[in-house]
């Protein structure tokens, strides 16, 4: 029997194996864990007909269209100048492929449609796709949906795992069971929202944290999205990302092309943690670090939560001296500064320093707070405009609307139309002038309001085309994303920014979910992580300092509140946590992160490599049993490893016992364990009050 002329591309845990077909597009064969395909037959001698069904044999192609004999999810609709549909139906293929990468090519000649799709292993051992299409006919084509990609899952998947959100309670898990018929996650507020990045995770039979099958996904895309699941009545199920488009909005004249938002794929057979591996690496290729390479961290001190809106020049110097004397090495000035900004209801778009406030402007503020040591940043939120500004009393028509309309505000705001030149241009030169006349290293640059009207995705490609003007201009500045929080966390904008603000909560309690969830799609240099104040502004509630501290340090650590409002006792506890921070930050970022569960209500997390790391052992609410059981660390397995505690953040009450003496030691004395003891019995951990946490360092010995 003639064996199956396959097209394969592999990573070191997974296979993409397609097989051509005479005169029609590749269909697949297999996607999943790695495997060696050797000689197979051809589908088409595998696959009995089916009752009911279409004579011949309809495989699953590789960019499904309806003509083709495909009754799943389309991956392109799209109607001609005449307002009918186009039916595709591609009649020749050709395939690059350099062993490292692969690009297929389907020609519709007839239609005169051309489609890419290429593929390309990233860093951390996942995978991108990305769809182009090309108009190669002599009219205009108006493109109705564009996949990014569509591809099938396993008839052995389990379950879906993705994450919902608002402001204040972001990264919310959702877990669901395959679908019957569809699972849709789709976004219309014209950015991904609180719920993080459109992706999910898709987990196989017994996948866990640490084993079995798990696939992870995010489109790299910044605005409206739509992520589907259907199940197929063949027995698999199809995954389908895409970007949402407007009806109308996206036209292809003759010989243009179009580029969907590249998909970012993990598939792993190490479980949850070894897909978020390879999410990690992808999101870190994207990054464009000052100087090419991300230097350590620095510790922040922004101004929000310290003082709001009502700031002077001599306020604000205090403050600066304040972060300075307990080792912060950057102070960001948050919103506020500019002129007739003493609440959120004016000034948005004219960008000018408050006389008042700053009379010699922020420049020399700029330089006095650089002299303590520290590196200087400011908020701004470009993209929004309030009526109440000189900008939009002057172009009032440069605001998102609808004609004959009058537009609602949000937060006393309204978007600014990324879709025009002019907008774009006046929006560079007064960041590029602030740039230009300011010692300013850092942007906190927020977005806080959801779009209405819409700005369609010509909206997300002029705020890209904005961001990466200014990069070019000014590479050396760092650029913050935020969103009324974290209401825009996704690879797209990942490629122009570098850090994300995960939440406007800070309560410590609520940030352990927020920021695991985050590690879900990015890594923790990445995730901006600050001790609050006490109560928490966000949700009233009250955490020791230490404890607020330590679920700081994953992430990029900073400081939210004003240092001179506290005790002296708890600012040398703060600065002791910053110097903790600064001393292990190299463990801390750039390597693996893994997550995981103990019993009782304990969550763990650690993050190094395979040789260093710290382990964070959290307790949230009081647990039930009468003593604390060993926590399973798989990732130690092989080997011996030395553990010492470093820090026990959290209350010492009545619900914490006096721990064990071999325990306590270890604060003191590192405890070497082999690695089959940590990965299979644990590590042994004494019993924890309600929030508070164990800070542990583990080292290779052997």
């Amino acid at each position: 029997m003639k064996a199956a002329p396959l097209i394969q591309l592999h990573g070191e845990e997974w296979s993409l194996v397609l097989e051509r077909r005479d005169g029609r597009q590749p269909v697949w064969r297999h996607f999943g864990p790695r495997v060696d395909p050797g000689d197979l037959p051809r589908l088409e001698d595998l696959r009995a007909p089916a009752h009911f069904s279409l004579q011949g044999d309809f495989a699953m192609p590789l960019f499904p269209v309806a003509a083709e004999g495909w009754f799943g999810p389309p991956a392109l609709e799209a109607v001609g100048e005449d307002g009918r549909a186009i039916t595709l139906d591609f009649d020749e293929t050709a395939v690059a492929h350099d062993g490292n990468a692969l690009e297929i090519e389907l020609l519709d000649g007839s239609a005169g449609i051309a489609v890419a799709i290429a593929f390309r292993p990233t860093g951390g051992g996942g995978l991108q796709a990305q769809t182009r299409i090309e108009n190669r006919s002599g009219a205009p084509l108006t493109l109705i949906r564009l996949a990014s990609l569509v591809f099938p899952l396993a008839s052995g998947m389990r379950e879906i795992v993705s994450f919902r959100g608002v402001y204040g309670a972001e990264f919310a898990e959702c877990r669901e069971a395959m679908p019957e018929h569809a699972w849709i996650r789709e976004t219309r507020r014209g950015l991904p929202g609180h719920g993080g990045p459109c992706g999910c995770y898709v987990m196989g039979e017994a996948t866990g944290w640490h084993s079995g099958f798990a696939v992870a996904l995010q489109l790299a895309w910044s605005g409206d999205a739509r992520l589907a699941i259907e199940r197929d009545d063949e027995g698999f199920w199809t995954c389908a990302a895409e970007a949402a488009m407007q009806p109308g909005e996206l036209v292809l004249g003759p010989g243009a092309s179009l580029a969907a938002p590249p998909v970012l794929l993990a598939l792993s057979t190490a479980g949850r943690n070894g897909a978020m591996a390879q999410m990690h690496g992808a999101v870190r290729e994207r990054i464009d670090w000052p100087g090419g390479s991300a230097n350590p961290r620095p510790v922040h001190l922004n101004s929000w939560e310290a003082c709001y809106f009502a700031h002077d020049r001599r306020r604000i110097v205090e403050l600066a001296q304040a972060a300075a004397d307990i080792g912060a090495e950057r102070f960001v000035l948050d919103d506020g500064w500019f002129k007739g900004r003493n609440d959120d209801r004016a000034a948005l778009g004219d960008w000018n320093a408050d006389p008042e406030k700053y009379p010699e402007g922020l420049a020399p503020l700029a330089e006095e707070i650089r002299a303590m040591g520290l590196g200087f940043g400011v908020w701004v939120e470009p993209e929004m405009v309030n009526p109440d500004s000189d900008l939009h009393r002057a172009q009032p028509d440069w605001a998102l609307s609808l004609e004959g309309r009058a537009s609602p505000t949000a937060r006393n705001q309204l978007v600014l139309d990324m879709r025009r030149a002019e907008v774009r241009d006046y929006l560079f030169d007064r960041i590029d002038a602030l740039l230009r006349e300011i010692p300013i290293e850092y942007l906190k640059w927020d977005h806080n309001r959801e779009h209405m009207p819409t700005g369609g995705a010509e909206q997300v490609r002029g705020i890209y085309a904005l961001l990466d003007r200014l990069r070019l201009a000014h590479p050396g500045v760092e650029i913050e994303s935020c969103a009324a929080g974290g209401g825009r966390i996704d690879a797209g904008i990942a490629a122009y920014v570098h850090r994300f603000w995960t939440s406007d909560n800070l309560d410590a309690v609520a940030r352990v979910s927020i920021q695991r969830g985050f590690l879900a799609f990015m890594p923790p240099e990445l995730m901006g992580t600050h001790v609050g104040a006490r109560p928490a502004h966000s949700t009233g509630r009250s955490q020791p300092l230490n404890f607020r501290a330590a679920i700081a340090c994953q992430g990029h650590f900073g400081i939210e509140l004003d240092p001179r409002s506290l005790s002296t006792g708890d600012r040398d506890e703060l600065r002791r946590w910053v110097g903790f921070y600064k001393r292990w930050r190299p463990v801390i970022h750039g390597g693996r992160s893994w997550l995981g569960e103990g019993g009782d209500g304990i969550v763990w997390q650690a993050q190094g490599n395979e040789r260093e790391l710290l382990l964070w052992v959290v307790r949230r609410d009081h647990g039930s049993d009468r003593r604390a059981q060993p926590l399973r660390l798989p990732f130690a397995d092989g080997g011996h490893w030395s553990v010492r505690l470093l820090r026990h953040a959290g209350t010492t009450t009545m619900m914490t016992p006096r721990p064990g003496a071999a325990i306590a030691a270890m604060r003191e004395e590192p405890a070497v364990f082999t690695g089959s003891w940590l990965a299979h019995n644990g590590l042994p951990v004494p019993s924890l009050s309600a929030e508070s946490a164990l800070i542990y360092h583990l080292e290779k010995a052997s």
